[in-house]
């Protein structure tokens, strides 16, 4: 069942966001600078227009403060309070280097991370309000960025703020499912559109151009160690989002550019239903290069064994097999932002399209 918000926009809407605290607020941005808070009945509460026009392309509450909203546009953050929301209540300027495509905040509140059009991701601290890290990572447009759950210290853009390195890199073509380039194609590899983390910290969903869902584990140490991909949309999927508002800690919703908005349950995924078996096959790897240590009599065993244990981790699953969705329904626009939410005590699934209006997929049958 979907329900259909109006009223609220007379731009194409571009993203939404549901504040954490008991998911009371939800927000949409849109292009002209145009912003609007909605109560659940789906009423437009307030609406702004950002001091540009520059368009409105990541809206972010604070986890710990759910009453301070994000909102990015052009190259600057402004600050507001949802709780009187006509005007902003401060603006960083010049946080991005080029437009903002993402904003992302740590779970403390005191980080806020900004991906932009030039391929940097600036972090920003609240506290002061200043940027303390530009990141280089990115060659071309940077268009996702998230801090990692539990870990406040690291994106997953992928780095390690205090050394202010890449921990991994992973180029999405590096898949033997990934779609050959064809004649005229004008992505490679294909762009990587949206990113997100699941609450255990350690699973990354990633979206791309060729329509493929990327699938990326990490070990405690923050190490990929694992890959999958399924194919879930027949145009690029612009849009993958855990569901967090959901019991099911493994359902991801996903949304693409053929106007097909996708649940999918990757609990029966290999990468993941396989999780506490590999502990399994960890521990008889070590005993198996254990024993091959001590019967070849080589005194620097330990060393060998923890060689071969890393060699054994480092191995990648590349494909998920076939998937099928739980759920699907042909929306008809291309999609440009998903947004979980809890409304009036509902799970819901907010679906952000190229329209002034905002629709809302119920899922209570989940």
């Amino acid at each position: 069942m979907s329900r259909v918000w109006t009223g609220g926009h007379a731009n194409p809407l571009l993203c939404a966001a549901v504040s954490c605290e008991s998911h009371h607020m939800v927000v949409t941005g849109a292009e002209r600078g145009e912003l609007t808070l909605w109560d659940h009945e789906g009423l437009p509460v307030s609406s702004l227009r950002l001091n540009s026009d520059n368009d409105v392309t990541c809206v972010s509450f604070s986890p710990l403060t759910p009453w301070k909203l994000y909102a990015a546009h052009g190259c600057s953050i402004g600050i507001l309070d949802s709780r009187n929301p006509n005007e902003v209540v401060s603006e960083l300027v010049d946080v991005g280097e080029e437009e903002i495509n993402c904003l992302s905040v740590n779970e403390s509140g005191s980080l806020i991370a900004a991906a932009d059009d030039s391929g940097a991701v600036r972090v920003v601290d609240m506290q002061t309000e200043k940027v303390i890290r530009t990141l280089r990572m990115h060659q071309n447009i940077c268009s996702s960025v998230s801090f990692r759950p539990h870990r406040p210290q690291s994106l997953v853009s992928l780095c390690n703020l205090p050394k202010v390195r890449p921990l991994w890199t992973c180029n999405l073509q590096d898949t033997e499912d990934s779609q050959p380039q064809k004649p005229g194609q004008m992505f490679n590899p294909p762009l990587a559109h949206c990113i997100d983390v699941a609450s255990c910290g350690n699973l990354f969903a990633c979206s791309a151009e060729d329509g493929f869902i990327h699938l990326l584990k990490v070990s405690e140490d923050s190490r990929l160690r694992d890959r999958a991909v399924f194919k879930a949309h027949s145009k690029g999927a612009t849009q993958a989002r855990f569901l967090n508002v959901l019991s099911q800690p493994n359902w991801l919703a996903t949304g693409g550019n053929d106007g097909l908005v996708a649940i999918w349950d990757l609990s029966g995924n290999a990468l993941v239903s396989n999780e506490t078996k590999s502990k399994g096959q960890r521990k008889r790897t070590k005993a198996k290069a254990r024993k091959r240590a001590e019967a070849k009599g080589i005194c620097e065993g330990n060393q060998k064994l923890k060689e071969e244990e890393e060699d054994s981790l480092a191995s990648c699953s590349e494909t998920c097999g076939k998937n099928e969705p739980k759920w699907s329904v042909q929306h008809g626009e291309k999609l440009n932002w998903l947004c979980p939410a809890v409304l009036k005590g509902k799970p819901s699934l907010l679906v952000v399209d190229q329209s002034p209006n905002l629709t809302v997929y119920s899922m209570d049958e989940f």
